[in-house]
């Protein structure tokens, strides 16, 4: 239409009411699926390669900025420590319908089996959890947010640990931390974003690959010490004086300088010197922090360090009150590294143990009662009470996401030939959540009423992945590393927040 023929007609038919919503309808499709298009679009954080670990601003408003992240390794059996399902009691010894057709890791399923430790409530929930972890019940199940309903895809310790730590049950993935590391780095230059404190009897089955970085640079890997050993290759040289050591630093830095002005660009020389120059800078804040001495003692007291006052360790350095004490330590180290401004804390309890199942880590295929009656319950329980309880007194539960985790769950039957034990379970068992973001108290899912099955708002690793990067300011949806063709996530194509847990 030109000039000569625009008038007042032609203008009122093109703003018809027919045509102006045709046209407004375009408008807002394009709109929407400009927004749909952004949605999707991948979020890459800018890394600096001089300073890799770099405080970074989370995408998206978020409630928590640090995570602790406890991982119980080789399978906590919820039907015995957070999801009562009375129904076992009234039918113990008698064979669970359809049982007969489950074949589970070790075999074949016998009969119904009771858990061992009777379920009352607690708090002022009254939410019902088992007297294998009585502390843990008794004192911090209101800050507690149950999620009952947890799936995995692997009944195999390796994958299914693999699976929990990063969203693949395959190896060479990045962990979870790894994750946070890249996208977010720390609040302390001094220290690395991502620490992993290991089991004091070792590490679990799947290894590093609970704490790797995978495809993701190495600078964004964990760095694993604790409380008890001294941090690998972290000490100075026999006989060094400080002052010649701090000389051959500065010497170095100047060296690695004058190289990278020569290679201007070299992202990776950039990375490794930044490595170098964190651990220089290691050498002076880990010491300090994981010497524990200058803790008051009712704190010792509060995490069990003095529980092994008393025992001969030349004749019983295994016993079940030094491995608490032990961890114990560790659990203060967590909450004096989230204090520090560590990003994310890794903190396992259980190892594995070749030929040695259930006396080191929680898979309990026998002996259910005896390992969890004298190793993992009390080593657990008042340690984890305490740092929950610590952090809570401190105000730091306000801003620090807690989680609590382990690859799968057990049978409500005992192993067919085994008699006193559990077999592993990935259909339905329990984690939880507690402090910035979630609702507390609340239970969330249920298995049915075996704790067999997850049955009510059955969820996946992929939503608890999805959950905790939502937590943080994070999308897990745009989240991503570009490796091999592909731009790679931590919930690969699947995993959606869990809204209704969210405070």
């Amino acid at each position: 239409m030109d000039n000569n023929t625009w008038n007042d007609g032609a203008f009122a038919q093109y703003l018809s009411r027919r045509n102006f919503l045709a046209h407004t309808a375009t408008g807002l499709a394009s709109i929407a699926f400009s927004s749909l298009l952004k949605a999707e679009e991948p979020f890459r954080p800018h890394i600096s390669a001089a300073q890799p670990n770099a405080t970074r601003s989370p995408e998206l408003k978020a409630k928590a900025k640090q995570v602790l992240f406890i991982f119980c390794s080789g399978g906590v059996s919820h039907v015995d420590t957070f999801d009562h399902k009375p129904l076992l009691a009234k039918l113990d010894g008698k064979p669970m319908p359809g049982a007969d057709k489950i074949i589970t890791q070790q075999g074949a399923q016998g009969n119904i089996l009771k858990s061992p430790w009777e379920f009352k409530p607690r708090g002022e929930s009254g939410k019902f959890t088992s007297e294998l972890l009585p502390l843990i019940g008794q004192k911090n199940v209101d800050d507690m947010c149950f999620v009952h309903s947890m799936t995995s895809k692997s009944s195999s310790h390796g994958q299914a640990e693999n699976f929990m730590s990063t969203g693949n049950i395959l190896n060479g993935f990045p962990s979870v931390g790894a994750w946070f590391s890249y996208a977010l780095g720390t609040f302390n230059q001094d220290l690395p974003a991502f620490v992993t404190i290991p089991d004091p009897r070792g590490v679990p089955q799947s290894s590093v690959n609970n704490w790797g970085s995978g495809y993701l640079p190495g600078v964004f890997q964990a760095t694993a010490f604790n409380a008890v050993e001294d941090v690998a290759n972290l000490q100075s040289p026999w006989k060094m004086s400080p002052a010649k050591e701090r000389g051959i630093r500065d010497y170095l830095e100047f060296l690695n300088h004058k190289h990278l002005d020569k290679n201007k660009g070299d992202t990776n020389l950039a990375s490794r010197i930044a490595s170098y120059q964190l651990a220089a800078r290691m050498q002076l804040a880990v010491p300090e922090i994981t010497d524990l001495s200058n803790e008051p003692e009712y704190i010792r007291d509060m995490y069990g360090l003095n529980a092994e006052k008393g025992v001969d360790k030349a004749k019983d350095k295994f016993s079940t009150a030094t491995y608490k004490a032990a961890f114990g330590k560790n659990c203060l180290l967590a909450r004096r590294l989230l204090e520090k401004g560590v990003r994310f804390v890794q903190l396992v309890n259980g190892a594995y143990q070749a030929g040695g199942e259930g006396s080191h880590n929680w898979d309990t295929h026998s002996d259910l009662e005896l390992f969890n009656n004298n190793i993992h319950g009390p080593i657990l329980d008042q340690p984890i009470s305490a740092l929950l309880s610590d952090l809570k007194m401190r105000g730091m539960l306000d801003e620090t996401l807690v989680v609590f985790c382990s690859e799968f769950g057990r049978m409500p039957t005992v192993q067919a030939k085994k008699k006193a034990g559990r077999d592993h379970n990935p259909d339905g068992f329990t984690v939880w959540f507690a402090g910035a973001g979630v609702k507390a108290p609340y239970s969330f899912g249920a298995t049915d009423e075996y704790g067999y099955r997850a049955v009510e708002n059955v969820l996946s690793v992929h939503d608890f992945h999805a959950t905790i990067m939502h937590l943080l300011g994070l999308d897990h949806k745009r989240l991503t590393y570009y490796n091999n063709g592909f731009e790679r996530r931590l919930t690969d194509v699947h995993g959606n927040v869990i809204k209704e847990i969210l405070a």
